[in-house]
């Protein structure tokens, strides 16, 4: 009996971790998607590899359904193509061997759903418990990983990938897939044994609700709880901090998941008109409301969705496999497009039509979920009582929750390990000097040239520039084809910074961050008009500097072809830097030449000093300065890791009871001597630099009197 039970858990665990690489694949198709139309600044035609998860709809061909439930490891086996893509050095080769893993694990997750439906031997259950528990897993490991999953191709050795455990622990799975045939018929046996007789059955009623409901639930479940930071990002609106940190917050996440996963048999329960409202309630708020109520509604949707997992599932797995599942997953594909088109719409066609609804995206996907729960409770199996309380049913269900809690207790574990780092007091670099080093660099959302995750080498670059605030821009990940991920935690921990995420995903921008050495006081985050194009974003804190209060502002205007919106944006930047009477530096994306309109209307309605007026050579970035004394300026070359140069500019703070509103700089050079070596750029970056930086245009650091 103990060696019956073992092997149990050890299947258990062996379909837990396929369910990991199911997880895995499903997050790293849209990131690697995304490479191509970010490189491309529109579609790029390679968004057809999304379709790849359609693949189930072969099971409506019998003959083809005959074959994948023999040999159910060969859809394993195409699955695992997708951890192996980390292989592939060429980014389109590496995104189609996604694919293939994508129309693998979708394959063998259909194959599987109705395969195990035999009445009474629990191994529907215990199936739909492994995807549940693979989900968590994922959601753990990537606690551990500061947000990152270790296994996805766009990682490897280099930027801290394990790439080559995680396709081992695959074979091992697999290779136990492909020995448990016998341990099937056995079951079988043991449910005639107890008596547990099939009830009635309503096939194909619901065959189109069931399938809306799996679509939507799939991607309620990829957008907003594949890692434990989304909601919390949802819900962020800058400082003093209203809402909760990743670390370790982030915790309450998993637990919400686990706990609902852990009632899911309870479908009576599950698949109420009054507990969908709960779980809508739970999505209005994460969707329309900041801080803790908004992170709070966050945990009841999640909750929620884990309750109603098994119930759709079980319905799902019902109706016909084949067109069920392709509807499934089709639906999850238009609401994955309708997710992107909220923030994406000047550069994808019709994208008017959702310009900034999120909230739309959110109630068609709680619609589905009605859908799915109300087929689940007309078209579930009748079944005697005694089925739910079996001896094979307590079983599973006390194996698959002791899997739930162990992932539980490991992401909090993850949590305790991150907080001192995450916690730890920032530094300033020259403290004695008064000094402050700020820079602004587009980072292309953390994905470099050749489609790697990039944060190792942004990490090394900030900490070897020395830089006390620093602006990313294109910095938010926290969406499906970005990876749904956090960038920003890791850089932040490791080197010590506070962090201001920028504003939230569901504001519709693509994105802007701030780390700093200050404490930061306060800090708003401003939608800047934007009639036309992309919404443009803006970051406004106040910062104590060496016991003075400075403001600082990091901002991304809207594209070259949108010039009323650049005039307007660059208008209310102006307008926000002329009313406040705090020394001030601006680091942002303009998109305009120097001396040329937009600039003078930035630089001289703002009441601000650019940091070097006779750089002719500018275009997007610019950094300006008021009430603070110039040191120097540099312009440092992006390497590999975006298309877009870093610059830096030093200044020196002035006493708390120093004014200076009515200096006046000098834009006399000077030579890097005339300061002492603390006011400095660091001498790593000349001549050829390292890791592809290097001080170039005036190929060193300029200096100024």
């Amino acid at each position: 009996m103990a060696g019956a039970n073992a092997a149990q858990m050890r299947h258990f665990l062996a379909d837990t971790y396929l369910s990991f690489v199911y997880w895995t694949v499903l997050t790293s198709l849209g990131l690697c998607i995304w490479y191509f139309p970010l490189w491309h600044m529109g579609i790029s035609g390679y968004e057809v590899a999304l379709l790849s998860n359609i693949s189930p709809v072969v099971l409506g061909v019998p003959c083809v359904r005959r074959v994948i439930r023999r040999h159910r490891a060969v859809a394993a086996i195409l699955g695992l193509a997708g951890v192996a893509a980390y292989a592939i050095a060429s980014p389109t080769q590496r995104l189609l061997a996604v694919a293939l893993g994508s129309a693998g694990v979708s394959l063998s997750f259909g194959a599987t759903l109705y395969t195990d439906k035999v009445q009474g031997t629990g191994r529907l259950e215990r199936d739909i418990q492994a995807w549940e528990a693979g989900l968590l897993v994922s959601i753990a490991v990537r606690m551990l990983f500061q947000t990152n999953n270790p296994v996805w191709p766009a990682m490897n050795e280099a930027n801290g990938g394990w790439n080559k455990t995680g396709l081992a622990l695959g074979v091992l799975a697999v290779l136990d897939v492909v020995t448990r045939r016998s341990d099937a018929v056995a079951e079988v046996h043991e449910a005639k044994k107890h008596d547990l007789s099939p009830g009635t059955t309503k096939r194909q009623a619901a065959w189109v609700p069931a399938a809306l409901g799996f679509g939507g639930l799939l991607f309620a479940l990829h957008s907003m709880f594949s890692d434990s930071a989304i909601i919390g990002r949802w819900s962020w609106d800058g400082y003093p901090a209203t809402g909760p940190q990743p670390v370790p917050w982030g915790g309450l996440v998993i637990t919400a998941l686990a706990a609902g996963f852990s009632v899911g048999h309870r479908a009576d329960l599950a698949t109420g008109m009054l507990w969908w409202g709960v779980g809508s309630a739970g999505a209005a708020l994460i969707t329309l409301v900041s801080g803790w109520p908004g992170f709070a509604g966050g945990l009841a949707l999640g909750f929620y969705l884990g309750t109603v997992t098994r119930s759709i599932l079980r319905a799902v797995a019902l109706c016909p496999p084949g067109r069920t599942l392709f509807a499934g997953m089709l639906w999850y594909n238009i609401l994955v497009l309708g997710h992107v088109w909220v923030v994406a719409y000047e550069f994808v066609p019709g994208g008017p039509l959702l310009r900034e609804r999120t909230w739309l995206i959110v109630a068609a996907t709680m619609l589905s979920l009605y859908s799915g729960v109300r087929a689940a409770r007309s078209s579930l199996v009748s079944r005697p009582a005694s089925a739910h309380d079996s001896p094979v049913a307590r079983t599973h269900r006390h194996r698959a929750r002791s899997v739930f809690w162990a992932a539980v207790v490991a992401g909090w574990a993850a949590m305790a390990v991150r907080l001192p780092a995450a916690t730890r007091t920032p530094v300033p670099f020259h403290p004695e000097q008064r000094l402050i080093t700020a820079a602004i660099w587009t980072v292309h959302f953390d994905l470099d040239n050749d489609m790697w995750l990039a944060e190792n080498r942004i990490i090394e670059a900030v900490r070897d520039l020395q830089v006390d605030v620093m602006g990313f821009l294109e910095s938010d990940t926290e969406r499906i084809i970005m990876g749904g991920r956090d960038w920003t935690q890791r850089v932040a921990e490791e080197l010590s910074y506070y962090v201001d995420y920028g504003p939230s995903p569901r504001k519709h921008t693509w994105g802007c961050a701030m780390i700093s050495k200050f404490p930061i006081k306060k800090s708003t985050h401003h939608l800047l008009p934007s009639p036309v194009g992309e919404l443009a974003c803006a970051i406004h804190a106040t910062l104590d500097v060496h016991g003075r209060d400075v403001d600082v502002i990091v901002s991304h205007n809207g594209q070259e072809e949108n010039p009323l919106d650049r005039k307007l944006q660059t208008t209310e930047l102006a307008r926000i830097m002329r009313e406040s009477q705090n020394p001030f530096i601006f680091t942002g994306y303009v998109v305009t030449k120097p001396h040329a309109k937009n600039y003078k209307i930035l630089f001289d309605g703002g009441r601000m000093h650019d940091i070097d007026p006779t750089d002719s050579d500018r275009w997007c970035q610019y950094i300006g300065y008021r009430g603070v004394k110039r040191v120097g300026y540099a312009r440092v070359s992006r390497g590999t890791i975006t298309d877009t140069e870093i610059q830096v500019g030093k200044f020196a703070v002035p006493e708390p009871n120093e004014d200076i509103s009515e200096w006046k700089p000098s834009y006399r050079r000077v030579n890097e001597s005339h300061y002492a070596p603390e006011y400095h750029f660091p001498t790593i970056f000349r001549g050829k630099g390292v890791r592809g930086h290097f001080y170039h245009v005036f190929k060193e650091p300029r200096y100024f009197e």
